[in-house]
């Protein structure tokens, strides 16, 4: 079963990016964020669409 939520570090490290850019992104709107407890989890359909919406090179 594939995950509904990944950690920002996971998150980060997945797209290639770093911390920072994972909290303005959710800061934009960009990506979805959960808190559970003191833990920033990111929806992986959000993560999904941000992927889709990027232009490809």
């Amino acid at each position: 079963m594939e995950p509904v939520a990944i950690s920002v570090n996971s998150a980060a490290k997945a797209l290639g990016i770093g911390r920072s850019s994972i909290y303005a992104l959710i800061k934009g709107g960009q990506l979805e964020a959960i808190k559970i407890g003191r833990r920033t989890l990111l929806t992986t359909a959000s993560i999904k669409r941000l992927v889709q919406a990027a232009p490809m090179h």
